[in-house]
């Protein structure tokens, strides 16, 4: 079992920057494949961004492509996602998921692909 724990959420101005951070817990962190996606209310979850267990690979939406940047520190057990030019747009709550692979260069962005899922944090961007 992997417990995820999502923080860094919060109330920002367009333009500004967030960094939202995913600590886990429990069984070890290498084996698993990670990724970000976010749900606006009234919406279903989609995709933002994902990394593969080793870090060198990512994924993104085309819509934040250029603008939030997915990495892992697998020494602390977390996942971020660095969040740039943060839009109107971007308010949703994020979620943090994981899922084990036994597949290197390997990323996800379904979100039944994933086993594990953090409670959320809150992201708001005002105009």
């Amino acid at each position: 079992q992997v417990q995820l724990v999502e923080s860094g959420g919060g109330l920002v101005q367009a333009g500004g920057s967030l960094r939202l951070s995913c600590a886990a817990s429990g069984r070890t962190f290498r084996s698993y494949s990670l990724g970000w996606f976010r749900q606006a209310p009234g919406k279903e979850r989609k995709f933002v961004a994902a990394v593969d267990w080793s870090g060198g690979y990512r994924d993104y939406a085309d819509s934040v492509k250029g603008r939030f940047t997915i990495s892992r520190d697998s020494a602390k057990n977390t996942v971020y996602l660095q969040m740039n030019s943060l839009k109107p747009e971007d308010t949703a709550v994020y979620y943090c998921a994981a899922v084990e692979t036994v597949y290197a260069s390997r990323t996800y962005n379904r979100p039944d692909e994933y086993n594990y899922w953090g409670q959320g944090t809150q992201v708001t961007v005002s105009s």
